[in-house]
């Protein structure tokens, strides 16, 4: 198994006649993923390399029978782009759009929730989702992904920072460790990691800022029982001052890397002092599964 997308995903890309959508989403078709047919108004009846342009979301999934949606549009039109998605009943929303404003990101998201709730959205700014093998949606490169083994162990990865992300990624395929699913963004998804039969341990990389960490803490004492290694971005960061992400400021003492990393080290979490450290971490609890 794998969470959140399979290769029986089918995936509308909206954008795809863009220059950023369509080399993604051709990326992501050759890896093996379902694109089923891409969205750009005014352009139905198109197509881009062999794949059906459609005029909205709805006529895209009354043809196609689509179930996902990649949006890579402009951040003036993400918005729209996203809740199009949901009205037209998409399940699962991949954004990877940067620059969207925080009061729009704010109204979409209370929106989703309050209107759509079967819609999940991953990011915005975000590089995706992908089940090693299967789908692949966004703009990770599916050849720093190893497949996961029918017997296992394979990890699943959940990452806040894109870069990351991959190294993430490339430091367990090095070690010839197989991967169920690497999200993009969201500890929410520890919840479905732990539910997953083919996730036989998680690998976490968070950083400074916010609380989203020590949250995931509370939450792995109380409900994972497998086994995690995990790495926080921004030790060296001083107190007060931005570093790229909107969310990774440490202020009023709160958010800072030393305090994820203790909380999740109480929480059982074996952290490392770097990616690679983690990566080799996951590799010694891996095998001892």
């Amino acid at each position: 198994m794998a969470i959140f997308v399979n290769e029986h995903t089918k995936v509308i890309v909206q954008g795809l006649t863009g220059g950023q959508g369509r080399y993604h989403g051709l990326r992501n078709r050759d890896y093996g993923t379902q694109v089923v047919g891409g969205v750009t108004p005014g352009k139905g009846g198109q197509d881009v390399d062999g794949i059906p342009i459609f005029d909205s979301v709805a006529d895209a999934v009354a043809a196609t029978g689509a179930n996902a949606s990649f949006a890579a549009v402009p951040p003036k039109f993400a918005p729209g782009a996203i809740i199009e998605a949901a009205e037209a009943g998409i399940g699962f929303v991949v954004c990877i759009t940067e620059g969207i404003p925080a009061q729009d990101e704010a109204v979409v998201y209370n929106r989703l929730v309050q209107e759509f709730p079967n819609t999940r959205l991953l990011g915005p700014n975000c590089p995706g989702i992908i089940s090693p093998g299967k789908c692949n949606i966004g703009i990770t490169a599916g050849e720093i992904a190893q497949e996961p083994t029918a017997d296992g162990p394979n990890v699943g990865i959940v990452s806040r920072s894109g870069t990351l992300t991959y190294q993430a990624l490339y430091e367990l395929k090095q070690k010839g460790i197989g991967v169920s699913t690497c999200v993009g963004i969201g500890v929410d998804c520890l919840r479905e990691f732990e539910a997953d039969p083919e996730t036989h341990a998680i690998m976490m990389i968070g950083e400074i800022g916010g609380s989203a960490e020590e949250e995931a803490a509370e939450f792995i004492q109380a409900n994972v029982s497998k086994p995690m290694s995990a790495y926080i971005a921004g030790v060296t960061a001083p107190p007060g001052k931005k570093m790229g992400h909107a969310g990774a400021i440490v202020s009023g003492g709160k958010g800072t890397a030393q305090g994820k990393m203790d909380a999740l080290s109480a929480a059982g979490v074996k952290v490392g002092q770097n990616p690679t450290e983690a990566g080799e971490l996951m590799a010694d609890i891996v095998a001892t599964l």
